[in-house]
Parts: C-alpha cells; sequence; structure tokens
C-alpha cells in the first residue's frame, strides 16, 4: 500500500517516526532514576534486581549494532536511540555495583562482562560474514529476538496487576512511554520495509496498549500509585 506514496514522503514520515521514538525512548531511559535514588540514599540496593539493566545493556549494543551503516541500510535513528540506551544502563549497573554487596558485586561484573564478550563475538562474527545482505539477516533476527524478550519482560508485572488488582507496581508513564516508543517505531519500521523493526515494536505495542489498559482499568482499586518502577529480584 506504500508503493504509491512518494519516496518523499514517505523518507519524511519515516524520520519523523524515527525521532518521534528516540524522544520517547528518552521516557522509558529516565525511568529508574527514581530506584537509583532510593539506593544512593540507602547505600544499598536492597532487594533490587540488577538483571533488567544486564538484559536492556546487551539489547541496546545488539541494535546500536544492527542500526549501523555496516550492517543495515539507513536505520541511524535506530544506532543513536541504542547508543543513548546503552550509556544510561551503563551508568545504572555501575551504580548497581557501587552500592551492592560483594556477592552481588562480583555476579554483576561477571554478568556485565559477559554482555560485552557477546557483543564482540557478534561483532566480529558478523563482519566475517561477506555477504552484506546475509549480515543484515543475521544481525537482524538476533536484535528482533533481544527486542521482542525486552518487551515480553513486563509480563511479570501484567500477571502482578491481574491477581493483585492493583497498579501500585506498574507505573503509568513507563507504560505510557513503552507504548509511544514501540508505535513510534513500528510506524519506522514499516516505513523503512524492514521487519527486523516493526515486528518486535509491533508486539511491543500490543502489549503497551495492554499495559495501559489494566492501569485504567485497576487505576481506582490501586490503594497507592508507586512512581518506581519494579526492579525487585524474584530469587
Amino acid at each position: 500500500m506504500f508503493f504509491s506514496i512518494p519516496n518523499g514522503t514517505l523518507t519524511v514520515c519515516r524520520d519523523a517516526a524515527g525521532i518521534a521514538g528516540n524522544i520517547f525512548a528518552f521516557g522509558l531511559f529516565i525511568s529508574p532514576i527514581p530506584t537509583f535514588k532510593r539506593i544512593i540514599r540507602n547505600q544499598s540496593t536492597e532487594n533490587f534486581s540488577g538483571l533488567p539493566y544486564i538484559y536492556a545493556l546487551l539489547n541496546c549494543l545488539i541494535c546500536t549494532w544492527y542500526g549501523t551503516p555496516l550492517v543495515s541500510h539507513d536505520n541511524v535513528p535506530v544506532m543513536t536511540v541504542n547508543s543513548i540506551g546503552a550509556v544510561f544502563q551503563i551508568t545504572y549497573i555501575v551504580t548497581f555495583i557501587v552500592y551492592a554487596d560483594k556477592e552481588k558485586k562480583m555476579r554483576m561484573l561477571g554478568m556485565l562482562l559477559t554482555v560485552f564478550g557477546l557483543l564482540a563475538i557478534i561483532v566480529a562474527g558478523s563482519l566475517q560474514m561477506a555477504d552484506r545482505a546475509t549480515r543484515w539477516i543475521f544481525v537482524g533476527f538476533l536484535s528482533c529476538a533481544s527486542l521482542i524478550s525486552m518487551f515480553a519482560s513486563p509480563l511479570f508485572i501484567i500477571n502482578l496487576v491481574i491477581r493483585t488488582r492493583s497498579v501500585e507496581f506498574m507505573p503509568f508513564y513507563l507504560s505510557l512511554s513503552t507504548f509511544l516508543m514501540s508505535t513510534s517505531f513500528l510506524l519506522y519500521g514499516i516505513f523503512n520495509f524492514d521487519a527486523f523493526i516493526y515486528v518486535p515494536n509491533g508486539i511491543g505495542t500490543i502489549l503497551g496498549v495492554l499495559q495501559l489498559a489494566l492501569y485504567f482499568r485497576y487505576k481506582t482499586k490501586s490503594m497507592e500509585e508507586s512512581n518506581e518502577p519494579l526492579m525487585v529480584s524474584q530469587a
């Protein structure tokens, strides 16, 4: 259906969606700040888990690599948003390590090194693929899988909201930012004819709609609305 639209119009729509996605993603990147204010204030990570930041960092690094000209064509917004996200995640992880107990410090350091090791393997391996299309498909599938797993992570929170009939642990602005960012990159992927972008972000949009629907369904039954994202370990 887009073939009848002039290329110039498609480019403008794609770029606008990419810029919007970068802006809305910023809301996601700063959402853990209240959590880390609490960690710094209490000089302890308490029962918070560092795993979400490790997963987010791996996702950002893989997607940054996918967005580079060495892998995909004309995906600068994907590269910029994920490189900025990686900086945020590294900052959160370093802060977490500083205030964690010795056991958590060692575990987080080990996982951080593992993330960088995996990235090095992915980059080196993909660069060995002389065929550009093969490289694009290989890294594209990895970034797609990474994004889907990241968008699926709130399923625990969704289940918690349904069981408790409370939105205390599902902040509205975090859910809204997820929905807006996913929708923006869904449109960006469609306008750029890139299934590795619009498929995972389409899933993210659906989950974002579900979170917002649950929020408005149960907000009146919530005893207290929390402003902090839930990052509590289930171990």
